[in-house]
């Protein structure tokens, strides 16, 4: 009778033991939140494209870091911006660091500054949140996939002119222009214009909220950490 009670017991035993070490081996094939090194932003300022100009938006990508568990780095906003009486021009790949950058997945989406702006890795299932979401893209209910990033293809700013970064980041109405990327890398056409993860179209009637939702975006930008 003792036998037949205790091998029930442990039965049970056995099979949370084995619970307990498929759970851990899982914890250990996820990566760390901690290890991410890129991530899309989940949500913007709230303002349109006025991010409270660098400063402002390396802010955001800190909190929002901070949030998932990967504060520990020092996180940059890949924003350029134009040169302004008395302030130079900023390059948005100057900013990063040299890599390599990684998602919420662990997935590598650049290993340095080359890669990054010739053949990364970045498309609509590797441009993930800092929470490892997906962001809306062409197809979806709601296409975010319009990110702010003011940049040529190569990283670099534009001349002083024409406005391509709605103020240097500082302008939420109706006047002003910023350079896109598409985070999905999908567009109208199939050129490597529309494709271009940093710089595709401009926006269009202003930088407020209602003009980046006009051509498919809710003012998101990407983060890296620099270092």
């Amino acid at each position: 009778m003792i036998e037949k009670m205790k091998s029930p017991a442990m039965a049970a035993a056995a099979l949370a033991l084995l619970g307990f070490v498929a759970s851990a081996d899982a914890q250990e094939k996820a990566p760390p939140a901690s290890q991410m090194t890129f991530f899309t932003t989940s949500v913007g300022s709230g303002k349109g494209a006025d991010l409270g100009g660098l400063e402002g938006a390396d802010r955001i990508c800190q909190r929002l870091a901070q949030s998932a568990g990967a504060g520990s780095h020092t996180w940059k906003a890949y924003l350029s911006t134009q040169a302004t009486a008395g302030h130079p021009a900023v390059n948005a790949r100057d900013r990063i660091g040299k890599g390599p950058w990684k998602n919420r997945e662990g997935i590598t989406i650049a290993k340095n500054l080359a890669e990054l702006h010739g053949n990364n890795n970045i498309d609509r299932y590797t441009a993930l949140t800092e929470k490892g979401e997906l962001v809306n893209g062409r197809g979806s209910p709601t296409n975010d996939h319009d990110v702010l990033t003011g940049s040529q293809p190569d990283g670099t700013a534009f001349a002083a002119g024409e406005d391509r970064t709605c103020g240097n980041w500082t302008k939420n109405g109706t006047e002003g222009v910023a350079m896109l990327g598409h985070m999905d890398r999908l567009g109208l056409t199939d050129d490597a214009v529309a494709m271009s993860w940093n710089s595709t179209h401009l926006t269009r009637g202003g930088c407020n909220t209602e003009a980046l939702r006009s051509t498919g975006g809710a003012g998101l930008f990407y983060c890296f950490a620099a270092k």
